[in-house]
C-alpha cells in the first residue's frame, strides 16, 4: 500500500516504526474535516504496511494538537439551524472512526506529546497505547469550558487511567494539568526533555515490538476489552487467541531456538 501524503499529516518511518506527525503548526494542529480524513488514511497506512510495527504520534511546533478547530465551529453555527444537529452528528462519526481505528490498532501506540493537548488533542494521546509528554507539555479536557461534552474518547479512556472521580475533577473543570502532574496521577507514563522526547518515543516502540507482532496484536485485543469482561470472558478469548499463536511461525520459530540452545 502506498504511504499516503498530506499537508497537514507528515508521515516517516524510522526503521519499523512509523512517525505520524500532525502538520499544521500554524494552527496548533487544531483538526478540521480534511486533517481528520488526512489523519485515517495515515492510520490505515500504517495498519497494512507490514513494516510497520508501532507508530508513534506527535505535533509539529510547539502543540501536540489544539483540539477541533474553532474556526470549523464558527462556521456550524452559522449554518442553518436545520442542519446543525445532522451535520454535527455526522462529524461526530468521522471523529469517533478516526479514534477507534487509532486506539484499535494492532500495533503498539505511543503518542509523543510535545506541547499542548487540549480537548481532542488530549483524547488523541490518551487513547494510544503509552504517552510520553515534554516537560513543557500540558493537558486539559476543555471541551465544558466550551459549552460541549468531551467527544473524543475521553470520557472512556480518563476514567481508566486516573479513575472516575479524578476524570470527573479534570473534565469538570477544564483545568491545565503540567506534563509531572500528569506523570503523578497516572495520566502518562513518562516525562522528559522536548530535546529527547521523540528519541524516547521510539526506543519505547522499540521496546514494545521485541515480540511476535500477531501476540501482539491478539493480546492488546484482549487486554484493550478486560475491563468491561468477566474473568471466564476474559479466559474464553485467551483460549481462542493462544489456538491462534500455536499455529503462527514466531511460536514455532521461538520454540525450536530455545530446545536448541537448551541442547548446546
Amino acid at each position: 500500500m502506498d504511504k499516503p501524503t498530506s499537508e497537514r499529516i507528515a508521515i516517516t518511518q524510522q526503521d519499523a516504526i512509523a512517525i505520524i506527525t500532525l502538520n499544521r503548526p500554524e494552527k496548533l494542529n487544531a483538526i478540521d474535516d480534511t486533517m481528520r480524513t488526512d489523519l485515517m488514511a495515515a492510520i490505515d497506512w500504517a495498519s497494512q504496511e507490514e513494516e510497520v510495527r508501532a507508530i508513534v504520534l506527535t505535533g509539529s511546533g510547539k502543540a501536540f494538537c489544539a483540539g477541533g478547530d474553532i474556526s470549523a465551529m464558527r462556521e456550524r453555527l452559522e449554518a442553518p439551524i436545520g442542519t446543525v444537529a445532522m451535520n454535527g452528528w455526522k462529524r461526530q462519526r468521522r471523529t469517533h472512526h478516526a479514534v477507534t481505528m487509532l486506539h484499535g490498532l494492532a500495533k503498539p501506540t505511543i503518542a509523543a506529546v510535545n506541547g499542548a493537548a487540549a480537548g481532542l488533542g488530549a483524547d488523541l494521546a490518551l487513547c494510544c497505547d503509552f504517552v510520553i509528554a515534554s516537560d513543557k507539555a500540558m493537558f486539559t479536557m476543555s471541551y465544558l469550558l466550551r459549552g460541549l461534552i468531551p467527544d473524543g474518547g475521553g470520557m472512556y479512556f480518563l476514567p481508566r487511567r486516573v479513575g472516575l472521580a479524578r476524570a470527573k475533577e479534570l473534565i469538570f473543570s477544564g483545568r491545565r494539568v503540567p506534563a509531572e502532574e500528569a506523570q503523578s496521577m497516572g495520566m502518562i507514563e513518562a516525562v522528559t526533555t522536548s530535546e529527547t522526547l521523540l528519541d524516547e518515543a521510539i526506543a519505547t516502540a522499540e521496546r514494545m515490538t521485541a515480540g511476535s507482532p500477531n501476540a501482539l496484536a491478539l493480546a492488546k485485543s484482549i487486554m484493550d476489552q478486560s475491563l468491561e469482561l468477566s474473568i471466564e470472558e476474559v479466559f474464553a478469548l485467551g483460549c481462542q487467541a493462544q489456538a491462534i499463536c500455536y499455529t503462527t511461525d514466531e511460536h514455532r520459530n521461538a520454540v525450536t531456538a530455545f530446545l536448541d540452545k537448551t541442547k548446546k
